[in-house]
């Protein structure tokens, strides 16, 4: 009896091995395709976001980058675009805005305000150069447009 025992427990113990190994192998080829894909969509140019804060310090999911192709909302409701579930956000932050081949941001209200390099916004939309940090909640970006200075 003890022997029988003895090998369904070997072989349960085994399972939740290969189980456990399987879902690090899993974790791993998910975060490999993730940064290939975001490494494809800023190979095209798009001006992004990109986190200046450490993310294990922080103890909501956030990533690295955000890319701003097109017009998006920032905030903490699940409506927004890019949402963020940093409790120090509002519903909808702030929002980034296609404009004239520049990229306007504009707080749109929010309790605790949206700063650029400092300085706090007020009800205007402020264009944003590269290099710019804004701030908002508990989060620092910085502003990166692949397209400025080429050209010229």
């Amino acid at each position: 009896m003890f022997e029988i025992l003895s090998s369904l427990l070997k072989y349960i113990f085994i399972t939740i091995i290969y189980i456990f190994l399987f879902s690090i192998i899993r974790l791993i080829y998910l975060d490999i395709r993730s940064v290939n894909k975001k490494a494809s969509d800023l190979a095209e140019k798009a001006p992004y976001l990109k986190l200046i804060n450490r993310r294990d310090e922080l103890y909501f999911k956030v990533e690295e980058s955000y890319i701003l192709s097109r017009d998006k909302s920032l905030g903490r409701a699940a409506k927004a675009n890019i949402s963020i579930e940093d409790p120090f956000l509002s519903g909808e932050h702030a929002r980034f805005i296609h404009r004239d081949g520049s990229i306007l941001l504009k707080d749109l209200g929010s309790k605790n305000g949206t700063l650029i390099n400092g300085v706090r916004l007020t009800d205007e939309e402020v264009p944003l150069n590269n290099g710019d940090k804004i701030e908002m909640g508990q989060l620092a970006f910085l502003f990166v447009d692949n397209e400025a200075g080429e050209g010229t």
